[in-house]
């Protein structure tokens, strides 16, 4: 009479196998999650943002000031310069960055004079880290 299933040895392999293989790929996709965050934030502070900024211009003569910020393209703002044509919102919610933290405006710009610096403070979220993105890079 024969039994079938695995042996031992047999099970022990196929862990062995598995568990090379895991040490072969978890490595590589370990910086990915950081990369792929970085990335998305630099897609907002250089597209996604600055054309809801531009459709914002574009209806109301200027950029919202720094005190009315990146809410203004969410919610009509309420501090002056109060926007005459505002035809929003532009955005569907306040921007965030893929770490959690709001990104930062301000018109006009120290970097940006003509007109915004817009920027994240990236993983840290401490101002003037390595990790920081801007629209002026």
């Amino acid at each position: 009479m024969k039994k079938n299933g695995f042996t031992l040895i047999e099970l022990m392999l196929v862990v062995i196998i598995i568990g090379t293989l895991a040490a072969l790929v978890v490595p590589r996709l370990a910086g990915r999650a950081e990369q792929a965050r970085t990335t998305a934030a630099q897609a907002d502070i250089l597209s996604n943002i600055p054309m809801a900024l531009d459709l914002y211009e574009l209806d109301n003569g200027a950029y919202p000031t720094t005190q009315q910020g990146l809410a203004a393209l969410v919610g009509q703002p309420t501090t002056p310069p109060l926007p005459k044509n505002w035809n929003g919102p532009y955005l569907k919610k306040k921007p965030v960055d893929p770490w959690g933290n709001d990104y930062r405006y301000a018109c006009p710009g120290t970097h940006n004079t003509e007109d915004y610096d817009l920027y994240s403070l990236g993983k840290d979220g401490i101002e003037g880290g390595d990790d920081d993105l801007g629209n002026w890079e």
